[in-house]
C-alpha cells in the first residue's frame, strides 16, 4: 500500500511542478520575473526526481535497503538543486519588488548556498551509507535553514509593504516547507510516521509554484480581457 500512495504522489507531484514551470517559461513572454519561476519549478521537479524515482522504484521491487547508493546519490543531488531553488527564489524576490543594490545581502545568499554545497561535498556525510551520521546532516542544512529564514524574512516585509495579495503567502509556503523537513532530518530514521512528513513538504513547495503559476495566469487573463 505504501508503494502505491508513494508512487503515485511521486508521479504527480513531479508531473505538475514540471508542467507547470514548462508552461511559465514558454508563456513567460520576456517577463523575467515568470521565467525565473518557470526555471526555478523545473529545476525543482528534475532535482526531487533523481531521489524520488529510484525511491518509487525500490518500494515496488526489491526494497530501499537495496539501493542505499541510489537513494544516497538522489539525496544528494536534491540537497544541491535545492540550494539552486532558494537562490532563484531570491532573485524572483529582487525582480517581483524591484530591488536595487543590496550587494551584502546577495553576497550572504550566496555565502550561505556555498556554505551548505561545500559541506554536503564533504565525505564525512556518507551519502551512500544506510547508516550516514546524523552530525553532518545537521552541519550541511544549517546554511539551508538560514537561507529559508532569510527568503522568508524578505518576502514576508516585502509582501506586508507593497500590499501584495498574489504573493501574501510565499513566506508561509517556506515556513512550512521548513516546519515539515526539519523533524524529517533529526528523526526521519526513529519512526517511518516522521518520513512520512516529507509528503506535507512537498506540498508546500508545489504550493510555491501554484503562487507564482497562478499569478501568471491570472495577469494573462487580464491582459486578454482589455
Amino acid at each position: 500500500m505504501q508503494a502505491i500512495i508513494e508512487t503515485l504522489f511521486d508521479i504527480v507531484y513531479l508531473s505538475t511542478v514540471i508542467l507547470m514551470g514548462i508552461t511559465m517559461i514558454r508563456n513567460s513572454n520576456g517577463n523575467k520575473q515568470y521565467k525565473l519561476f518557470g526555471i526555478m519549478a523545473v529545476s525543482l521537479g528534475l532535482g526531487d526526481a533523481f531521489h524520488l524515482v529510484p525511491r518509487a522504484w525500490a518500494l515496488n521491487t526489491t526494497g530501499l535497503e537495496n539501493f542505499t547508493a541510489a537513494l544516497g546519490i538522489g539525496k544528494f543531488i536534491t540537497s544541491i538543486t535545492m540550494t539552486i531553488f532558494y537562490i532563484i527564489l531570491y532573485y524572483v524576490w529582487r525582480l517581483r519588488y524591484d530591488i536595487k543594490g543590496k550587494h551584502n545581502l546577495t553576497i550572504s545568499v550566496y555565502a550561505l548556498a556555498i556554505a551548505r554545497i561545500v559541506i554536503s561535498l564533504f565525505p564525512q556525510n556518507a551519502w551512500t551509507s544506510a547508516t550516514p551520521p546524523l552530525s553532518w546532516a545537521i552541519y550541511r542544512n544549517i546554511p539551508f535553514a538560514a537561507m529559508g529564514i532569510l527568503v522568508i524574512v524578505l518576502f514576508y516585509q516585502s509582501t506586508k509593504k507593497a500590499n501584495d495579495i498574489a504573493f501574501k503567502n510565499m513566506w508561509l509556503t517556506i515556513v512550512l516547507s521548513f516546519a515539515f523537513y526539519i523533524p524529517v532530518v533529526l528523526w526521519g530514521d526513529v519512526s517511518p510516521l516522521i518520513g512520512m512528513l516529507m509528503i506535507p513538504k512537498t506540498c508546500a513547495y508545489v504550493w510555491t509554484v501554484l503562487i507564482g503559476y497562478n499569478e501568471m495566469k491570472g495577469l494573462k487573463k487580464h491582459k486578454e480581457a482589455y
